[in-house]
């Protein structure tokens, strides 16, 4: 991990903590409800987007595309840059270097889709119609998103045909995505993601991220990471749906 490669080089100066995704007072405090963020002490210095897209070859964040040795060197040189800063007594200037608008707000709606499932048939959000949704971005390549996959599969046996299932995997080669689909078993949609399908479900940037819909199509919440609760709370929302009632979305 980067992060820690970096404050490695400070020992006794520096120290590298992880907070789970949906319990960090400093992710509430920014209003980040996505991950991966970076913080300098109380100081928000890499941000979700920074990161960018599954879209290979995305220019928009600051270092993409992140698969790029150059995009990974560049943040490793910021880093180091600015917790010099910070040791020097210099927070003010990391702050003001790192002050920006407020992310983009998630999406509303389920959006307009195109894809081809595992098997070859088409899927858009028409085939969702009237029921709630579910949908999940994993990759082959993130350990987290295995439990949740197993999980998944056994949704559509507790909620019949009031629910569906769409598990959608980004930047996994299709030999190893069919693999794991068939070491985990039936139940969901399978499909593999493009660019445009992860943007158009609010720029997807990390996985696991999971989406809940209503009937309607509206979003009735949105879970990022896997925290040890993701599964319980997505039962609520869909335990809430199901009998109709409200669900308030999350982050």
């Amino acid at each position: 991990m980067l992060v820690q490669e970096v404050a490695a080089r400070y020992p006794e100066q520096v120290q590298f903590v992880v907070e789970n995704f949906g319990a960090s007072p400093l992710a509430a405090k920014f209003g980040v409800d996505r991950y991966p963020a970076v913080f300098i002490d109380d100081v928000l210095v890499a941000r979700p987007r920074d990161f960018g897209f599954f879209a290979e070859g995305e220019k928009s964040g600051r270092y993409t595309p992140w698969r790029n040795a150059a995009s990974q060197a560049k943040f490793k040189a910021d880093l180091v840059r600015m917790i010099d800063l910070v040791l020097a007594g210099k927070k003010e200037e990391v702050t003001r270097e790192n002050a920006s608008p407020a992310a983009p707000e998630q999406i509303a709606a389920l959006p307009t889709f195109h894809l081809k499932d595992l098997s070859g048939h088409d899927v858009s959000e028409k085939d969702f119609a009237g029921k709630i949704v579910l949908v999940e971005f994993w990759a082959t390549w993130c350990p987290p998103c295995r439990s949740t996959l197993g999980w998944i599969t056994t949704l559509k046996k507790q909620y019949g045909n009031n629910l569906e299932v769409l598990a959608l995997a980004v930047e996994s080669p299709e030999d190893q995505v069919k693999s794991t689909v068939k070491a985990v078993g039936a139940g969901p949609r399978w499909a593999i993601s493009d660019a445009a399908t992860a943007q158009a479900f609010g720029d997807v940037i990390a996985v696991p991220t999971m989406l809940v819909f209503d009937q309607s199509g509206k979003l009735a919440t949105a879970l990022y990471g896997a925290p040890p609760t993701l599964h319980t709370d997505a039962e609520q929302v869909l335990n809430a749906l199901r009998v109709g009632k409200t669900a308030t979305s999350s982050p």
